[in-house]
């Protein structure tokens, strides 16, 4: 039973790299952009619900909002600033780096506001332990919020890209801004709510991951955010059902190999397969090999 265990703990794990895949997932099949700040968004959400419910005496709920709201503003401000005047660049690199810059600067706003110390995080979750197997198998109440909030946003988002003209808009930004433009769309506003989405996110895992693992710093979310974006590349990045699979898996393979490999191992382990499916397949999972005319 031990091993059912371990695979819940993953299957939550998992879910909340999937939500945060997702961020990553919409930026770069919209925008066609690595948004490497991601993570940090991620610790910004985090501090705000932290913040609404010590300082503010915020119920949990009303905190989450407070946080996504922040969030949401934070990622239209980034793609704003940051990543619209470079959208035109001749090399993708400036890009890059304007987003590892931001990173940084998140970061250190963090480390100037809240200090190096780590945080202890009251969990949005109240919900109890289910037990089952007489007591053999636990379920947390947050493993439970956790893999319902990543299957209700997965498939929720399937819907409102699929079936909402804003939805529509990112699909036609995504396949040609140019002619989208000619269509009438809007590609600034497309690409600042595909961002603020994203944000939202960010903040809504932030709080789930908080939540389970307790301890909140400035650098909280530098791993599960590189974690995600691993999940996201092996799903399919562009795909929002492969940002779902592949944050699923990488949390079933981190967990199952900290329990039985090793604890120490469990990263290498999960950037190892990665790079062996990425030989095998390396547009991912459910990721579509795109012809480019020269």
């Amino acid at each position: 039973m031990s091993f059912l265990n371990h695979l819940i703990n993953g299957f939550s794990l998992g879910s909340v790299y999937a939500i945060i895949a997702l961020g990553y997932t919409m930026v770069y099949g919209i925008a066609k952009m690595l948004n490497f700040a991601h993570g940090d968004v991620i610790m910004v959400g985090a501090f705000a619900v932290f913040i609404s419910m010590t300082s503010m005496g915020a119920s949990a709920l009303l905190s989450l909002i407070i946080a996504m709201a922040v969030c949401t503003a934070l990622g239209v401000l980034i793609e704003k600033v940051a990543y619209r005047p470079l959208r035109n660049a001749s090399s993708s690199l400036a890009v890059l780096i304007t987003a590892i810059g931001v990173s940084y600067l998140l970061q250190n706003l963090a480390l100037l506001i809240f200090g190096a110390d780590s945080k202890s995080f009251t969990s949005i979750v109240n919900l109890k332990a289910v037990k089952l197997f007489d007591g053999q198998v636990s379920i947390s109440g947050t493993a439970i919020v956790t893999i319902t909030a990543c299957i209700v946003i997965m498939v929720g988002l399937t819907l409102f890209v699929n079936k909402t003209k804003a939805g529509q808009a990112m699909k036609a930004v995504s396949e040609d801004k140019g002619a989208a433009q000619l269509m009438g769309i809007n590609v600034n506003a497309t690409i600042s709510l595909t961002f603020a989405i994203g944000s939202a996110l960010a903040a809504v895992a932030g709080a789930l991951m908080c939540s389970a693992y307790p301890n909140l710093t400035p650098y909280s979310g530098t791993m599960p955010g590189i974690k995600a974006f691993v999940a996201a590349v092996f799903g399919g990045i562009g795909s929002i059902p492969g940002a779902m699979i592949g944050g699923l898996l990488i949390g079933i393979i981190e967990n199952i190999g900290k329990a039985y490999i090793s604890s120490q191992m469990a990263d290498a382990i999960v950037f190892a397969i990665l790079v062996v499916v990425l030989l095998i397949k390396p547009t991912g999972i459910l990721g579509k090999n795109i012809q480019e005319k020269v």
